[in-house]
């Protein structure tokens, strides 16, 4: 683990044994004075920032929408970098009024009950979970309707993925991958034997969990790559909601330390066009990618990218303590894989900050690569072929934290850093470029 990185994971518990010491030396802590300490941890001094920590999340026509704090609360804000337009993503005044007369419940227009949602293909309709259940609102009418409970079992039609063409979107349906021609509504089934904690493009965790796909369109819009998830042999985690009227029993697997064993995926890719699975000849994956405990730490799925012409994968395989990482290839037709190269660490490797620093470039036959091999993360190009380093792209003592962008054409990286410059916060991002 990079220093810029241990010191922003560490500094507020740090804060917090710093203050209990104080307490400490002065005599007996006392329930307030624990309370004192805890005011100090991130958790609840993050909420009086306003309109800080933008994240992007972009749409198929190169749009995006972000979540901020704001006085008040939170708002949705979509942007449209083409032609500089910024404006809330829905009617937040609405869409609570809808929200509200559906579900029961009184909700606030800057005080929404979700963080995350999906757009429609068509932008009409967005799709998020609230309350414990799945909701798809539609933004026209503003008219709301519930689904399923979330993570009680997939079931399709309210959280899915659209292709990138957005011809065709991608939902599960009891346990199973199904797309819908968005033209026609016409739903296609795409695998057959999928079944209750066995089933494809399932999304959970354990610690969180919901209905949507986790799964990556080809640029082409024929292929997904997903998975096939493995918890039939983890535990059961419980929950009982505490409430007016009668309880409600949440389920759901969630691996103990007493399991032998934990969730595996069993990767694969499926021709869309043809409803075939093709499984990858490999055995099957621990849940884990290379920046969180998850299979997918974003939203999607992460350690993926497809090459432009969809013919091959390229993925990472991370072992379940973060120690070893596998950097492999695979045809996409055939399934065949091929690995590149590995990493190792003594501790635990982690591909980047807040988003996975690694790209597939086959075009030129090379893998840009993230690594703390030196003491700090710094990025390397590797070659595609023989699996050797060509080059260290980055060199110095400071953290690379964040690649924005690759330029192929230029071989021009643009990306954050932190620590770099000298007499500076080393908490403050920079935005550099440097060539391949």
């Amino acid at each position: 683990m990079n220093k810029f990185y241990l010191s922003k994971l560490v500094l507020p518990a740090l804060i917090f044994v710093f203050a209990l010491n104080v307490f400490a030396q002065q005599g007996s802590l006392t329930a307030a004075d624990y309370e004192r300490a805890e005011r100090f941890m991130g958790y609840n001094t993050g909420q009086l920032v306003d309109r800080t920590g933008v994240r992007p999340n972009w749409l198929p026509d190169e749009r995006f929408w972000y979540r901020v704090l704001t006085p008040q609360g939170s708002e949705f804000i979509l942007v449209n970098p083409a032609n500089g337009t910024r404006q809330p993503a829905f009617d937040h005044a609405k869409l609570a009024a809808a929200l509200s007369t559906a579900a029961g419940a009184k909700y606030e227009a800057a005080r929404l009950p979700f963080m995350q949602f999906t757009f429609s293909p068509d932008g009409k309709k967005i799709s998020f979970t609230a309350a414990a259940k799945s909701w798809e609102c539609d933004i026209q009418t503003y008219t709301c309707t519930g689904g399923s409970g979330a993570g009680s079992g997939p079931r399709g039609g309210f959280a899915a993925v659209p292709s990138p063409d957005g011809k065709r979107t991608a939902f599960i349906r009891d346990w199973n991958l199904w797309v819908r021609d968005n033209a026609s509504g016409k739903e296609t089934q795409l695998t057959t034997d999928g079944v209750k904690d066995f089933g494809y493009a399932t999304d959970n965790a354990g610690w969180k969990h919901s209905d949507r796909p986790i799964l990556a369109w080809s640029p082409d819009s024929r292929k997904i790559a997903t998975f096939q998830q493995d918890q039939r042999n983890v535990s059961d985690m419980y929950l009982v909601s505490t409430n007016v009227g009668a309880p409600r029993l949440q389920a759901w697997k969630y691996p103990l330390p007493t399991d032998k064993e934990i969730v595996k995926i069993h990767r694969v890719i499926i021709d869309v066009d043809n409803a075939k699975v093709i499984r990858l000849q490999m055995s099957a994956d621990d849940h884990r990618s290379t920046l969180c405990d998850d299979i997918s730490c974003d939203g999607g799925f992460t350690d993926v990218e497809w090459s432009d012409d969809a013919k091959t994968l390229a993925f990472v395989s991370s072992t379940r303590d973060h120690k070893q990482a596998k950097f492999r290839v695979a045809d996409a037709t055939t399934g065949a894989i091929r690995e590149v190269f590995e990493e190792t660490s003594p501790t635990q490797f982690e591909s980047g900050w807040s988003s996975v620093n690694w790209r597939y470039l086959p075009a030129s036959n090379e893998v840009l690569w993230f690594s703390e091999r030196d003491g700090w993360g710094h990025l390397y190009l590797y070659d595609l072929t023989t699996g050797k380093v060509k080059n260290q792209v980055t060199t110095g003592d400071f953290v690379v934290t964040e690649i924005e962008k690759v330029d192929e054409q230029s071989r021009t990286i643009y990306f954050l850093a932190g620590g770099r410059e000298q007499g500076r916060n080393p908490y403050y991002s920079h935005f550099y470029s440097v060539g391949l």
